[in-house]
């Protein structure tokens, strides 16, 4: 039997008809841009967050490039980031004008090594984008002094951490910005690209829905060039009936990953993730760390048992082609090359018989 790396239509089939009833709803009432639906879906990701304001947009990229031109960066502007991530999180940095400042990674959690931002930061540093990756929330404690020490912006990358906690406060609620990606494979998933921004900062808000529309304000009269960010509101409605069930989701990947690393404990050739104190972990990826150079080994195995998987990231972006100009080399962040060499990353909406399954094949490497 297939295994898929994540079933969206398996997922839906419980709170289909309420998805089917929000889409007609939409499809009838010919508010179709903007309106009562993003606004509600607006209010609803504010109260489930515990940020002030809650700006939804066109897609997880594009919430980082409008924060981006929303925190004013220019030409020469250098921004901190980890290279082990999805490139567009260095990808809106060069889109705005800003040229990225590549740091290592937490060996443990995959995220930005706080330890070694500082020896990153230059006269033309502005600011820091933290990645929560995988579903685990970035040690934001020492993010955030680092950039108040240094007068420098935080926007934190969400875009896979939605409901991930760190000392009790949600991943995007802890910098300047936050941002969250409703791709369909997320955590909480559109059925169609949709992204948003949270802030408690008013004026900020004020801007980023300004720059959404065009820098509109009001409509055809423009105080400064934006672009076309919006969420649409069908994605809006799809997501306010799947809001509330997002905890429910987040409880069943948590318990897929608990018993992964119980089948997994006596083996040596995986390490399992490891939820560090004080953080909540949501698990919008399961990432095994495979040893011994058998990373590749142990995918192929999934792939002829037709069993769903994913190397997230094979290629760090200080490695990609398109950044070759800034001049990294190999061995230039050692942690983070290794773990594109070691990462794999199982089904997690998944069952204890089907946990069962992928660890018997990966046993069988």
């Amino acid at each position: 039997m297939k295994i898929p790396l994540l079933d969206v239509v398996k997922m839906h089939q419980p709170i289909r008809d309420e998805l089917l009833a929000a889409l007609t709803e939409v499809l009838d009432s010919g508010s179709y841009i903007n309106g009562p639906y993003v606004e509600r879906f607006e209010d609803q990701l504010a109260a489930h967050t515990g940020a002030t304001r809650a700006i939804g947009v066109s897609s997880g990229s594009d919430a980082l490039i409008v924060s981006l031109m929303a925190l004013d960066v220019k030409p020469g502007d250098e921004i901190i980031a980890p290279s082990f991530t999805f490139f567009a999180t260095a990808g809106a940095t060069v889109r705005t004008g800003g040229t990225p400042v590549f740091v290592d990674i937490d060996p443990v959690t995959f995220n930005i090594d706080p330890d070694k931002i500082e020896e990153k930061i230059t006269k033309k540093t502005a600011g820091i984008i933290p990645v929560h990756l995988f579903g685990q929330s970035a040690d934001m404690d020492k993010i955030n002094a680092i950039a108040e020490k240094h007068g420098l912006w935080v926007l934190e990358d969400a875009a896979q951490s939605i409901g991930a906690l760190h000392h009790g406060r949600m991943c995007g609620t802890m910098g300047t910005l936050g941002m969250y990606s409703f791709y369909p494979a997320k955590n909480l998933g559109a059925i169609g690209d949709g992204g948003a921004v949270v802030t408690d900062d008013e004026a900020l808000a004020e801007k980023i829905a300004t720059l959404r529309e065009h820098g509109s304000h009001p409509k055809y009269y423009h105080s400064v060039v934006g672009g076309n960010f919006r969420l649409d509101a069908i994605q809006a409605a799809a997501l306010s009936v799947k809001l509330p069930h997002l905890k429910e989701w987040e409880e069943k990947r948590r318990a897929a990953a608990a018993t992964y690393a119980e089948l997994l404990a006596e083996g040596g050739l995986y390490v399992p993730p490891t939820e560090v104190e004080g953080n909540r972990h949501v698990f919008n990826q399961y990432e095994l760390r495979v040893k011994d150079g058998k990373r590749d080994a142990a995918a192929a195995k999934l792939k002829e048992a037709d069993i769903g998987h994913m190397i997230y990231y094979p290629i760090p972006l200080h490695l990609q082609k398109c950044f070759a100009d800034l001049g990294y080399r190999n061995g230039d962040l050692p942690v983070t090359e290794r773990a594109c060499e070691e990462v794999l990353a199982l089904p997690i909406m998944a069952d204890k018989e089907t946990c069962e399954r992928v660890v018997s094949v990966l046993r069988g490497v």
